[in-house]
């Protein structure tokens, strides 16, 4: 008995077993983990290591070089890419596709990193394994307080973090934005010399007066008592009020007497975030592993109605990014083209076969859907973006198995056979057919599941899921459609040919017999229409992922490196003014749209947005960049009207301004569309090669925004230590590096506690010492431990030099990356392939 005759002969058994699946499909579908992407392995790690005023020359010879030299050891490294810029070093740890279990990588990553670090100079911070980096933060919630200081938004924020945390389906919840608190002990450089004290026997004193350490414990008899000895700063008066003995001197100062205190903010600032011009902070939430993310944003959702309960008129949160809000479109949209599906199948089969037959085929649609889902849930397949294009590429093949099947069934039963024998009869000569044009079908698609790349493992799913949707098409077309022809189809039998002797079937048999007489014409007319269809294939564009259908665009905007945060501020608060008088959407009385446009803009300064999606390259602190996050009210109109405007005005406006604004990407992360590496042992060589590179770039069309990531050179001061001088002034090379740094940039002496949050103290020279490079040769220079001053300029010279502003590396290697964007309506593939024919 095969599977089909038992499914027709034992008919409650097989009706209990198809209720139960489509229950079953239902039920899992209703449980199953929702996401936007599929799960994807970001097997990239960051490792970040701080050398306060050292140059990029001398943060690759002294801190990169020898990280890369341990890591490199490892096996399972693809490749590392390094930068080097002034006071730190990133290296990306790049681990190679075929593997999938890293934890126990990065813990070798760590055990390497660790055993370095004894390797590099003292005053070095780190180094810091980030091995995180791929988390996906799919809310993104800005909070802003008019009148209320960065302070007082943290509190907020960590407030709010604390709640959102206990959301069962939340992973991380991160804050960006937050500015960095320090207590400032400032001095003036030439009191300090009148005074005869140095910035480092400061230090030393709040060193020893700012103490927490125990004191020890007394055993007596009947209990155990601890010492605890005060000594640590309780506020910033009592900071003030440190007691200063003067050198050489029975005098005694308060500090406050001799310094200026007061608790502010970093300054240059690291980055901001601003919404829609305003200063904000902003909450990150990610997914926990296997989550659902429509529950996530549920659950966001109610936390911020009771936020905006709770906190005081002025604090406001908007959300800017909400992952669930599209994850939840995609849903919707698969089970509408499910529906339309269904209706389309019994709308063509009503016409050409009957109200049953059309009824019995498009039954399969729906059971072949729910059982696919049961079976994915088997195999721990979520609803992302690729399941979901994956079960809507299904949709238009799977009925082809109950077509078949039941035809077959039809012309065997209108011969004259029993319903159950022509049902039996042909499953049996059709089963194996069947089965090898739904593996065939599933085969296409095997290229991408087998590829051991990142653009693979993304697309993986589109295989898993054809495939069970097929198979179950094909193992119902064999138990459930015929069962339904024997139940449901009744035929009258007809002599032999009658059936094919209608209007239809005769113009149909002319034409074949004209085709079967006259081959050669046939077989000239096909191929005729197959190079036709062959010259119109260039003008399908060649692109792998379609465009984000999101109402979501961003622009990244980049001066040239080495511009201060300050410039940057100045360039984004004009951009920020244009789009808000110039492109924001309008709304009428009752709120809805009359003018299409901006609805609300989100703005990271001097760093990268988190990675809210997964195709973002999330860029590390950089001063010179700006990263602006628009919602808009009409996605197609993004190409035509919001990013030619502001690709304008930035144009226009900031000629110095690289920008690239565009819809969000799909598929795994890129930097840029277009990218040509070069990689030497020679800088020199390196750089000749990729300015011919540019000018080759610069002369195909479409492509615009060509840069190298190195940027232009940048200016630093060498201060050139006269040896001999020095020693007959009683200076050492580091008295004199600890002078000029706790004058410039200042040094970090002790922490300053209130409550669990530590503030760090730094001892610097006021403002009017720090900005003015002129002042920088008469600066007195301190013997740190006499606190006896000398002029910089009588014992050392300052001379101006130029410097890379950072340093690239692959592998070791100097390397140029030369990057260009795309104009709408060009895409990679064709530009490539030009470019290439030159290399």
């Amino acid at each position: 008995m095969n599977i089909t005759q038992f499914a027709i002969e034992k008919k409650r058994i097989t009706s209990v077993a198809l209720v139960l699946i489509f229950f079953s499909g239902i039920s899992t579908y209703l449980g199953m983990p929702r996401a936007e992407d599929p799960g994807f392995i970001i097997r990239t790690a960051v490792v970040t290591t701080i050398f306060p005023g050292a140059s990029p020359e001398r943060v690759e010879l002294l801190v990169t070089d020898k990280l890369e030299k341990v890591i490199q050891e490892m096996p399972e490294i693809d490749n590392l890419v390094s930068q080097s810029k002034p006071g730190v070093s990133v290296i990306f740890v790049n681990i190679k596709e075929s593997l999938t279990n890293m934890r126990p990588i990065w813990d070798n990553l760590r055990r390497k990193v660790d055993g370095a670090a004894g390797q590099l100079p003292s005053g070095v911070r780190g180094p810091f394994v980030d091995d995180e980096f791929g988390d996906v933060f799919g809310t993104l919630i800005t909070i802003t307080g008019e009148g209320y200081s960065y302070a007082d938004l943290k509190e907020v924020a960590d407030d709010c973090r604390n709640e959102l945390l206990l959301i069962e389906e939340a992973a991380k919840v991160e804050i960006y934005g937050a500015q960095e608190e320090r207590v400032f002990v400032e001095f003036n450089n030439a009191r300090l010399a009148e005074l005869g004290i140095s910035p480092g026997q400061l230090k030393a004193i709040l060193d020893a007066r700012n103490i927490i350490f125990p004191g020890g414990e007394i055993f007596t008899r009947d209990e155990q008592i601890v010492l605890e000895p005060t000594g640590n700063f309780e506020s910033i008066e009592e900071l003030r009020n440190t007691i200063v003995k003067l050198p050489g001197r029975s005098d005694l100062l308060k500090l406050g007497d001799l310094v200026r205190i007061e608790r502010d903010y970093i300054d240059p600032p690291r980055m901001k975030v601003h919404y829609q011009g305003t200063p904000a902070l902003v909450l990150a939430v990610s997914l926990r592993e296997g989550g659902n993310i429509i529950t996530l944003g549920e659950a966001v959702q109610e936390k911020l109605a009771r936020f905006r309960g709770v906190y005081p008129i002025g604090v406001d949160f908007k959300i800017v990014y909400f992952q669930p809000r599209f994850v939840d479109q995609k849903v919707d949209d698969f089970v509408n083209s499910l529906l339309q599906a269904v209706a389309i199948v019994m709308a063509v089969m009503l016409v050409f076969l009957g109200l049953r037959t059309g009824l019995v085929i498009a039954s399969l649609i729906p059971m072949a859907m729910v059982m696919s889902l049961m079976v994915m849930g088997f195999f721990d397949i979520g609803l992302d973006q690729m399941s979901l294009a994956a079960l809507i590429i299904a949709l238009g093949m799977l009925v082809d198995n109950a077509i078949v099947m039941s035809e077959s069934i039809m012309v065997q039963m209108e011969e004259g056979k029993a319903a159950v024998q022509a049902a039996i009869d042909s499953a049996k000569e059709l089963r194996i057919p069947l089965l090898t044009s739904s593996l065939t079908t599933a085969a296409a698609f095997l290229p991408i599941y087998l590829a051991e790349s990142a653009t693979g493992e993304y697309t993986a799913p589109i295989f898993e899921v054809v495939t069970i949707t097929l198979l179950c098409s094909w193992l119902l077309a064999l138990t459930m459609t015929p069962l339904f022809c024997v139940l449901f189809i009744k035929i009258k039998k007809h002599q032999q040919g009658e059936g094919f002797d209608s209007k239809f079937y005769r113009r149909y048999r002319g034409m074949l017999i004209v085709l079967l007489k006259h081959p050669l014409l046939s077989i000239a007319g096909v191929l005729v229409i197959f190079f036709a269809a062959m010259q119109l294939l260039p003008l399908i564009p060649n692109i792998f992922f379609p465009p984000n259908d999101k109402p979501v665009m961003y622009a990244e905007l980049r001066l040239p490196v080495g511009t201060p945060i300050s410039k940057t501020e100045a360039m984004i608060a004009q951009t920020e003014a244009f789009i808000r008088d110039s492109m924001m959407a309008a709304y009428d009385d009752a709120g809805e749209v009359n003018r299409d446009g901006i609805i609300d803009f989100t703005t990271f300064i001097g760093a990268g947005a988190p990675r809210f999606y997964l195709s973002l390259n999330v860029e590390p602190q950089s001063p010179e960049y700006v990263y602006l996050l628009l919602n808009v009210t009409d996605r197609w109109k993004m190409d035509s009207e919001f990013i030619p405007t502001l690709n304008r005005f930035v144009y226009n406006n900031f000629p110095d301004v690289t920008a690239q604004v565009a819809p969000l990407l799909l598929g795994p992360p890129v930097t840029a569309p277009v990218q040509v590496r070069i990689s030497g042992k020679s800088s020199d060589d390196v750089f000749a090669l990729a300015d011919k590179v540019k000018a080759q770039m610069a002369g195909i069309s479409g492509i615009i925004n060509i840069r190298d990531d190195w940027g232009p050179r940048t200016k630093k001061l060498i201060v050139r230590i006269n040896q001999p001088r020095a020693q007959r002034a009683g200076l050492s090379s580091e008295d004199i590096a600890i002078s000029l740094q706790s004058i410039l940039s200042g040094i970090t002496t002790t922490d300053y506690r209130e409550g669990d949050e530590v503030i760090p103290v730094v001892l610097r020279s006021v403002a009017a010492d720090r900005k003015d490079i002129s002042k920088l040769e008469s600066h007195n220079i301190y013997v740190q431990q006499t606190g006896r001053a000398v002029p910089l300029k009588q014992v050392a010279d300052v001379e101006v030099a130029f410097q890379p502003s950072k340093i690239h590396r692959r592998d070791r290697l100097t390397t140029v990356t030369v990057e260009s964007y795309l104009l709408p309506g060009y895409n990679a593939i064709a530009v490539a392939q030009e470019l290439e024919q030159w290399l």
